[in-house]
This record gives C-alpha cells, structure tokens and sequence, in this order.
C-alpha cells in the first residue's frame, strides 16, 4: 500500500531539544496524514491532558501525495487535542506547505511543551533551530511572514503561523499557512499559542529513502480533469451554491432565528466573482478554485470569502454587503481564527444586544476578540462558555460552532452533527452533499447510519492521503484504490480505525452519549444514533469497547 515516508521529528519547545523517531511501521498500516496523527496522538497524549498544558501535543502531518505534482494534494493535516471541544480534532489546509514539509525529510512533526519564551522554529532537512522572537509578539500572520521572509527569505509558503487570536488562547484560533490559509476548526492556534509557538519554517531537498512511487495513470489523468473543467467552483469556488443553498434548503441566518436570507444576491457567488481579480490555487493544483478578491473603492484585498464565511459573517450576522463579509474574512485571516466560530460567536453577540445588521460593529467584536479586549474576553471562550451570559440559545454540539448547512432541513446532516466526534463540522462526513444532490432524501434519520459510516470512513481517507475533498470527482474510488494500490475497503478500513482512536480517546476524558446531541429537535434522532452505534459496533451509552483498539504508535521515551 502507498504511504508517507519518513521519520517523526519531535520538537521539544521546552527543553529546546529536537529528536527523529522511525515510525515506518505506523506509516504502513495507516498511510500518513490524519490516520497516522491521530493514532500518535491517542497513543503518546495523556487522556487527562490539559488542552493549553505542555503535556498536550500538535501533530502536522503529510501523505504520500504530497511526493507528486497531482492537483488536489497541495494540503496537510493538523491534530491535537482542541480548547474547544475538549476532544481530538484534526484539521486540513490547503495552499504552499507541503511541497516544503516533505523537502524538510520528514513526515510528522510533533511539537511538545511550553516555551517560556515566544519562538520560532526552523525545521529544514540540516537541522532544526529556535529563535526567541519578542519583537514578534501579538504580530498579525502577514507581518509574522514578513519577517521570515526578511530574516531568513522563507515566504509565507514556509511557514505555519498564530496570529494575536492563538497567543491570547482564544478557543477558536487558527493555525495559518500562506497567510490565508487556515487550519481552521478547534482552536489548534491556541495549542500553540499555549506553548508559546510564534510560528515554524520548513525547507529543503531532502530525497526520501524510499521513492514513492506515483502511479500514472490516473496522476497526469487527474491533473489533466483538473485543468480543463469548467466546474463553476473553479470561478466561485464555495461561494457558488449560496444561492441554491438558501432557496432549496436552507442559510441559517440572524444566528439561527431564521430559514433563509433576503439579500443573499448581495453576498453570494455572483457578487464574489466580480470582485475576483485573478486565478488562486494550491500547490500543484490546476483545479486554481481560490477566491483572491479585491474591492477596488477601498483597496481591500483578501482571498475569499468561501460559502461558510459568507454565512458566518454575513446571513448569521444579517449583513448584506460582500464587501464587509471580505472584511470579515481578511480580519480573522490576519489575527489567525476560524471564521465560522468567529462570524457565529460574533452574530450571537449581535443577538444578544439585538443589532444584527450592524457590520461596524460585527468587525469591531471581531477585533476585540483576538485581543480579549472587553466583552472580546468572553466571546474567546465561544458560543458553548458564553451562551448563558449572552442570554442565547446554544447553538453548538460538543462546543463547537454549526456550519452553514442546516441539519434542521437537512436531516442526515443533522445526524452526522450529533454523532461526529469533531461537533458541528459540515466535512467530518459531508451528508450534506447526497442531500443537495438528491441521492439521499434530506427528510427522516432512520436508515442512514451504514451512509453515515461509509461517508465518515471515506473524508477521513481523504485527509489522510491527502486529497482534497473537493477532488471527490476526479479522485474516485477507482483512481484512489490504483493510487494506493489497495481496495478501497482497505482504505476505508483506515478511516474507520481513525475515527474509532478519535471516539475512543474523547471516551476516556468523559464523552458518552450524552454529548452525541443537538440543540433543535429532529426526527426519530435517538433511534438513529442507534443505528449508527450498532454500524460501529460500539456500545450503547457512545463509548467504543476496550477491546477494539490496540496501540500503535511510539511509546514516549
């Protein structure tokens, strides 16, 4: 089977020591990415860790793929243990990096303890060093990437970086990579944040030991796809189904208080792609969806928004100009949050001081927030923490804000939100896209649990390979089983198991049944978490059997 190449490299932050740990047997089983992260991550950080402790542990990590020149790989994988859920979280990003991750020699990086001093790390296929860099403090992500860029002329396709949001421990913070790429989902920022990681570089042209070898075809296949459809995500990236979304189903809006939005015209993808003012992609990708935009009458520049900002800073917040949902945007790519929990946070502050609407606002709270600056120090701590003192509903599963795509109209969605071990993220199994297509009635629960598993099982594949889910088309399952040169049930396999660590880890610091829920009422829900568990061959109150689970990854010396 096709899989990562390469040693662990563990960075001590801390004791400022560097140490390579051969994990050849773990990249065989589990291939790279997600699978092989989150087995290191259940295995080596202690189930009573504290999330901002020096016990906790962030895991990038790469796939075979990103060896290659195919589109849809120029991504990588992040885990840890998040502020926000409590729970293992895995993130994907997209952009520059991983070319530069895997010349560097490695395949995982670990980074471990606290600093008592802000860092930046070096890591290249030499060595690795650490800089204490103070004059970097509360540094926004593009003057963090100026810096390295003029100190050590390694642009922002070198760098993971944490803006202002992640030193503060805001609970949603990003870890960024190309400036405006995010690690988004969990609050990974703060982690490093915590550990008083300013940012770490890779470079070089490290051979691995062992080529791995891409087959082609369907790699040139692929990239060939790729380059030649006239898919409309390649000019309107995300954004394109706004207006589908909103009129067939259904665009959360005025934080959940309504179905749908008056004025998504005003912000949806025609209204992005006429501030579109060139071509972006990720590495090697000539799918090229990215949405670098620019309003000419006020000279902001920002690479989005994608359809979930476009319903967090807009329809959630009842803002109906695009050019200040690009201004949200850009606020939380610089100061380094997850726009969806921020824009949601942000809208149930509005509700709670009834101003929906008020965009000046909305970015002041933005603002306020990556500095802990007034009522920005409670809205940190998101929606879940602060609900209460707001005087609003609690709109989140397992602390984690909702994406856009409505599980209350959606109904497998809505299922899939429950039951994901990530909370309320529309790609942890993306039963959203069978019920916009009709493949799947978005109406009832019952008898969807088998979907359910096969879709949880294949996007966390897909994050571990890596490809791109918006690949889906082009990697098919035919492709992906000639690619890794197994049956895709094998590959599948590896999801499942993935999932199962993620289950079984959040189990052992009290997740249970209990936490597999939602905040609004849909059918027959607990008779078809039901049916999910007896899918999973877990137990009843949510909780995987000792039994199914056997350590893999290196014992910590």
């Amino acid at each position: 089977m096709l899989h990562a190449v390469g040693p662990m490299l563990t960075v001590d932050v801390g004791e400022r020591t560097a140490t390579e740990t051969a994990i050849d047997d773990l990249l065989e089983r589990e291939v790279g990415g997600r699978a092989v992260a989150t087995a290191l991550a259940h295995d080596r950080i202690p189930f009573d860790a504290d999330p901002f402790g020096p016990e906790n542990r962030a895991y990038l990590s790469t796939g075979p793929l990103q060896q290659s020149q195919m589109s849809f790989t120029g991504r990588m994988n992040m885990t840890g243990l998040s502020p926000l859920t409590d729970g293992l979280v895995s993130a994907n990003a997209g952009g520059y990096l991983s070319r530069n991750f895997a010349g560097a020699g490695i395949s995982v990086l670990e980074v471990v303890g606290e600093s008592d001093e802000l860092l930046a790390v070096h890591v290249s296929d030499e060595g690795v060093s650490f800089e204490t860099v103070p004059e970097l403090e509360e540094a926004t992500v593009p003057e963090t990437s100026a810096y390295m860029t003029e100190h050590h002329d390694l642009g922002p396709e070198h760098c993971i970086a944490i803006g202002p949001a992640g030193e503060n421990l805001v609970r949603f913070a990003s870890v960024m990579t190309f400036d405006s790429r995010a690690f988004g989902r969990g609050g990974l920022g703060a982690v490093l944040g915590s550990k008083n990681v300013k940012c770490v570089t890779f470079e070089g042209d490290a051979t691995p030991a062992v080529e791995v070898e891409i087959p082609d075809p369907p790699e040139s296949e692929i990239h060939r796809e790729a380059a030649t459809s006239d898919d409309r995500m390649r000019s309107q990236g995300t954004a394109g189904g706004t207006e589908f979304i909103n009129e067939a189903f259904s665009l959360p809006t005025r934080y959940f208080r309504d179905y749908e939005f008056e004025s998504v015209a005003d912000i949806g993808g025609n209204a992005v792609e006429e501030k579109k003012y060139k071509k972006g992609a990720c590495s090697a990708c000539a799918y090229a969806c990215k949405l670098p935009t620019r309003d000419e009458e006020t000279g902001l520049e920002t690479e989005g928004p994608e359809f979930e900002t476009i319903y967090s800073f807009g329809a959630m917040q009842g803002v109906d100009d695009i050019v200040d949902v690009m201004h949200g945007n850009e606020r939380c790519d610089t100061l380094g949050m997850d726009t969806i929990s921020a824009g949601v946070t942000v809208a149930a502050y509005l509700d709670s001081v009834d101003e929906f609407g008020n965009a000046e606002l909305a970015q002041e709270i933005t603002e306020k927030i990556a500095y802990r600056d007034g009522v920005g120090d409670t809205l940190a701590e998101g929606v879940d923490r602060c609900h209460d003192e707001l005087g609003v509903p609690n709109y989140t599963v397992k602390g984690m804000e909702f994406a856009a795509h409505d599980g209350r109209t959606l109904h497998g969605q809505g299922l899939s939100y429950a039951v994901a071990n990530r909370g309320a993220d529309h790609l942890y199994a993306s039963m959203l896209s069978l019920e916009y297509s009709g493949e799947l009635d978005p109406q009832g629960t019952l008898g969807k649990a088998d979907t359910l598993v096969e879709q949880e099982n294949h996007n966390t594949f897909l994050d571990t390979g890596i490809v791109c889910v918006f690949g889906s088309d082009y990697a098919t399952d035919e492709r992906l089983e000639t690619l890794f040169d197994a049956d895709i049930d094998e590959l599948l396999a590896i999801g499942g198991r993935t999932v199962e660590r993620e289950r079984h880890f959040n189990n052992q610091r009290g997740f249970d049944r209990e936490d597999d829920t939602l905040p609004y009422e849909i059918p027959d829900l607990e008779d078809a978490i039901d049916e999910y568990y007896d899918a999973r061959a877990w137990n009843a109150d949510g909780t995987v059997p000792d039994a199914a689970l056997e350590s893999v990854a290196p014992a910590d010396d």
